[in-house]
């Protein structure tokens, strides 16, 4: 799909209008596509209102698959959603609808169709629910506009929006994607059910994005997007009749006019729009909250909502509280882990400390490790994170002590793995193990400074991909083409999808051998066959060349080894080849 996806990805920044893209989201590619996405979150294996998952799908036959999503664009009209009720940090509870899995797998191949035309019109400065882009980015751009130059952008316009996912405006929702270019009427009136679907014991929605589809932060950002290039057009892209050679002196002639100056960052519904002075932060403030009212249908919270000095006072942004202090003659960005934040992690830590008391196994101490090297890794962001992790650290060693030191021992560093003894290197902390696991001390992490979001970064074009990954140069791409076009029909979609991962993994390389492989010549093996039990998941599946299949399935010994004359195999490879005729109900050759 990936020449498809950077065509209308090319279209969109050129201005082009869009009309048959239901044809496209048939593709039998595209579904595929699809379930190779969806089986990969975490929420696949989450039930509907009809108690179905991915595994229920996984089995199916992939033609099966492809003609039961076929039919639905044919005619769609979405299954009722489950409510499900989440806690948020401050005690409320944010709702979520789940959609059944064929819903979702449906708006799944919605998403990659619409995905690149839509990332060719958001704005460069919003980071939320965008590929490659994350909550660090967003922190980073914030902390380069009040450490710029000059006097700084000091002055935050702090907006809230209230109950933002459940007011979104359906009319306006469906006129904005109209004038992103998306002329599809078909599938505009598939979005305008699909957003109005049902929900158990609550009835047809009326507005709002439920929170849970795969849709959802798509269309989010689609509403936004006017937004944000509203504040971006007071000053950042204005267009100007002369133009000028560089942006600085683009901005250096603004400043002579009356033009509101002005920055904004946005993560999903939370966004910081950034000023040198008071006067132009209220002017901002104001004309702000009455865009969203008028244009968007959306109103503020009054008490979240607020223009704030960062020289004198701290804002809160995706976790981290950030305050311009004193630095020789300028200001710079100073940032710690928020108040909700610490006691969010607070409380996670100690509970994974219960968790081991309760039940020791690895699974729980390492549970207590995967906890403190996640807030470790996303808070290290923060400049001053060491005072806060000491902080905790000092909070919890009386729990710690209380209630595990009966059953851990003395441990040093031999007793880490390679990875641990790198990443805490530079410390000497007096270290504990339990279940021969080491406990990973909290305070152990030094701050990693977020850096801003390379734009030139896409998934979309041949350089932008270049800077995210190293392109296959390992697989001949004419055989890995052929791999994904031609698919065993009889097979189920799940052996297809995982056919392709393990060709991937071995590089296109028999895994006996060690040979090339071509066009043909070569199978995808079950390590314990179907007939025995076998399923088609991906470590059930190995790729070999055809007459090693063969020879792993043959009866009769001698005739086996005879087959194996004609290649050379090393040693290690002679016991996985026994292991393989083993699981198959046939006797070893080598051993």
């Amino acid at each position: 799909m990936q020449t498809t996806l950077d065509h209308l990805y090319q279209q969109s920044q050129n201005g082009d209008n869009f009309y048959k893209l239901i044809e496209l989201m048939k593709m039998d590619e595209n579904i595929r596509l699809a379930y190779r996405n969806i089986k990969k979150n975490m929420g696949s294996t989450t039930a509907g209102t009809d108690g179905k998952t991915v595994n229920d799908i996984k089995m199916l036959p992939i033609e099966e698959v492809i003609e039961k999503v076929k039919s639905m664009f044919a005619w769609y009209q979405p299954q009722a959603v489950r409510r499900v009720f989440i806690p948020k940090p401050n005690g409320d509870q944010r709702p979520l609808g789940i959609p059944t899995i064929w819903d979702r797998l449906f708006q799944q191949c919605i998403l990659q169709i619409l995905e690149p035309i839509c990332e060719a019109k958001f704005h460069p400065h919003s980071y939320g629910f965008r590929p490659n882009r994350s909550t660090h980015h967003a922190l980073a751009r914030m902390k380069s506009l009040v450490n710029s130059q000059g006097k700084g952008f000091h002055y935050c316009v702090d907006m809230d929006i209230k109950g933002f996912f459940d007011n979104v405006h359906h009319g306006k929702l469906l006129k904005q994607i109209w004038s992103l270019g998306i002329r599809d009427k078909k599938l505009i009136s598939i979005i305008s059910r699909l957003i109005k679907a049902e929900i158990v014991n609550e009835g047809f929605s009326q507005k709002g994005t439920p929170q849970g589809g795969i849709l959802s932060p798509l269309l989010s950002n689609i509403v936004l997007n006017e937004l944000d290039w509203w504040i971006s057009d007071q000053w950042e892209t204005i267009e100007t009749a002369h133009p000028y050679k560089s942006r600085n002196d683009k901005y250096k002639a603004l400043k002579k006019s009356r033009l509101k100056e002005c920055f904004l960052i946005r993560y999903a519904d939370d966004f910081k729009i950034l000023c040198r002075n008071y006067s132009t932060a209220l002017k901002v403030f104001e004309a702000t909250k009455k865009f969203l009212r008028i244009r968007l249908h959306l109103d503020i919270s009054t008490k979240k909502s607020k223009v704030i000095n960062l020289r004198k006072k701290s804002s809160d942004f995706l976790g981290f509280t950030i305050k311009a202090r004193k630095k020789r003659n300028r200001h710079v960005a100073h940032s710690r882990m928020c108040r909700k934040a610490r006691n969010n992690a607070y409380n996670k830590l100690k509970k994974a400390i219960k968790d081991i008391r309760k039940k020791q196994t690895p699974e729980s101490v390492w549970h207590y490790n995967t906890v403190v090297m996640g807030i470790q890794n996303y808070y290290s962001a923060a400049t001053h994170i060491i005072k806060d992790l000491d902080h905790m650290s000092n909070h919890l060693i009386r729990t710690l002590y209380n209630r595990l030191r009966q059953d851990w021992t003395k441990a040093t560093k031999h007793d880490m793995s390679t990875t641990l003894k790198k990443r805490y290197r530079n410390y000497n902390p007096k270290l504990y193990k339990i279940q021969g696991i080491v406990l990973i001390p909290i305070h152990a992490s030094k701050h990693k400074p977020a850096r801003n979001f390379t734009q030139s970064i896409s998934n979309y074009t041949v350089e932008g991909r270049g800077k995210i990954h190293d392109t296959l140069k390992a697989i001949d791409k004419e055989t890995l083409r052929h791999v994904q076009r031609y698919y065993m029909n009889h097979r189920t979609i799940e052996y297809n999808d995982n056919r392709i991962s393990k060709f991937i993994a071995q590089f296109g390389k028999c895994a006996i051998t060690k040979q090339e492989l071509s066009l043909t010549g070569w199978h995808c093996h079950h390590k314990i066959p179907l007939e025995f039990g076998g399923q088609d998941n991906f470590d059930n599946l190995i790729i070999v060349l055809k007459d090693i299949h063969l020879a792993v399935h043959h009866g009769d010994s001698v005739k086996a080894k005879s087959i194996l004359k004609s290649y050379e195999i090393a040693e290690e490879k002679k016991g996985l080849f026994d292991k393989l005729r083993t699981l198959a109900q046939r006797s070893p050759i080598f051993s």
